[in-house]
């Protein structure tokens, strides 16, 4: 009697272990899960089964993904027709998720590969095998994810007493036998950027002067405004751990008191937009209402940012309406005419004419006034000018100028005769002195 004819199936092993924890040793985990699975093959010789060379291992990798090299490795040649059975040593190897093993079990369906754990005997070829797996699968799921969840609560609970649970050290510390320590140099910059904010109430600001000071990042990165915000917004600097939204006292020492944080938040409650229209209101445009181009429509102040520098213009109410084109001066840079108007006016204070009437005018308030008094008084201007807040060369700017027409030939400044006098009465009382 002709005995029939057995199809040779080659068999491949996986074995996965999800800690790296004693793959050093001669005979590890990964070691014995493979001389299981060997011996099961070899018991099924007579079946044709064969043990392909290749080996398929992922050591210290979590069954809760297929982001895996040897599992991967493994897909790759059975879609490449190269293995016909899959032997793990127990079922939670291949995977520990159910909608993963779904997807692995599509593979080995369209590749006619059947899969076999030598611990829990059934084959996936039958009804009652693929019934078998998802329930064992349902069970590897729900262990681990009360595995998991227990981590989460340990967690939480250690949280709360203030304990370090690990990752990155905030800014300005150190970690030494898994707790928080003061890094006392990077602690001096946190405290400078919390009180420098309090100042300025700007993180823009704020950022371009930790530039110059030189300031990186633990990793060596710029240090730019988002940075700066997780900063300031990081409760560990006043000596808190932080879980899920809910703060708890730590057992770490704060870097920061608590009156600085409060008003370090006072400010950052207010919106950064009306931060930054205040910002724009301290320091106003100094020709705001005084520039008109030839076609007799006034010129606007406006900013624009590109590569974090602030580059500042006037442009024309035509050109804002109608479109670029629609004036023969669209724009102009406000640092170049700012400085052309000052420079002007500079050398007006210094015309004989301009102090002489001035003198006159002044004399008519107060006869003890003499002429001196007033070229000197106009004169002081010019070393003052740099010294005074912005706020304040506006308001003299609009105190001695009408109007300024700005055209293809240059600037026509148009003076107010009744401020040059206010002027040199200020300055003779010494009122300027005071808003330096």
């Amino acid at each position: 009697m002709t005995k029939p004819i057995v199809r040779k199936r080659r068999c491949a092993i996986y074995t996965r272990k999800s800690s790296e924890e004693g793959l050093e040793q001669e005979f590890n985990s990964l070691d014995a899960q493979r001389e299981a699975c060997e011996a099961y093959i070899a018991s099924q010789r007579s079946e044709g089964w064969l043990l392909v060379r290749d080996r398929y291992d992922d050591g210290g990798i979590s069954g809760g993904t297929l982001d895996r090299p040897g599992l991967q490795r493994l897909i790759a040649d059975i879609e490449d027709g190269l293995v016909d059975v899959v032997v793990v040593y127990k079922i939670d190897r291949l995977s520990r998720s159910l909608a993963d093993f779904a997807k692995l079990a599509r593979v080995f369906d369209r590749n006619d590969v059947t899969f076999v754990s030598v611990t829990q005997s059934f084959n996936t070829t039958t009804s009652m095998g693929r019934l078998t797996l998802n329930i064992l699968l349902s069970f590897a799921q729900f262990e681990r994810e009360v595995t998991a969840e227990r981590i989460r609560d340990k967690f939480a609970a250690s949280r709360r007493k203030g304990m370090w649970m690990g990752g990155v050290p905030p800014w300005g510390y150190r970690v030494e036998n898994r707790k928080l320590v003061i890094d006392e140099d990077r602690a001096e910059h946190v405290r400078w950027i919390f009180a420098r904010f309090i100042e300025i109430g700007s993180g823009t600001e704020l950022a371009r002067e930790v530039e110059k000071r030189g300031l990186r990042t633990p990793r060596g990165n710029r240090i730019d405004k988002k940075f700066l915000y997780r900063i300031l917004n990081n409760r560990v600097y006043i000596g808190e751990a932080v879980h899920k939204g809910e703060s708890y006292p730590g057992e770490h020492q704060a870097i920061i008191d608590r009156a600085t944080w409060d008003k370090v938040h006072a400010i950052l409650k207010e919106s950064p937009r009306k931060r930054a229209a205040r910002t724009r209101a301290e320091t106003p445009a100094l020709l705001k209402g005084l520039l008109y181009g030839p076609d007799g429509a006034a010129f606007s102040p406006t900013h624009t940012r590109k590569g974090g520098k602030l580059y500042r213009y006037y442009v024309s109410q035509t050109v804002l309406k109608h479109g670029a084109g629609t004036c023969p001066i669209g724009r102009v840079p406000a640092g170049e005419i700012e400085a052309a108007v000052i420079d002007q006016l500079r050398a007006v204070f210094r015309q004989p004419e301009i102090v002489a009437g001035t003198w006159k005018a002044a004399k008519a308030k107060n006869g003890g006034i003499t002429e001196a008094d007033a070229r000197t008084a106009l004169q002081q201007l010019d070393p003052l000018w740099d010294e005074l807040f912005p706020v304040e060369q506006a308001r003299i700017v609009s105190l001695l100028i009408e109007r300024i027409d700005i055209g293809t030939e240059g600037l026509d400044i148009r003076l107010r005769v009744d401020g040059l006098h206010g002027l040199a009465r200020e300055m003779m009382a010494g009122d300027m002195g005071a808003a330096a």
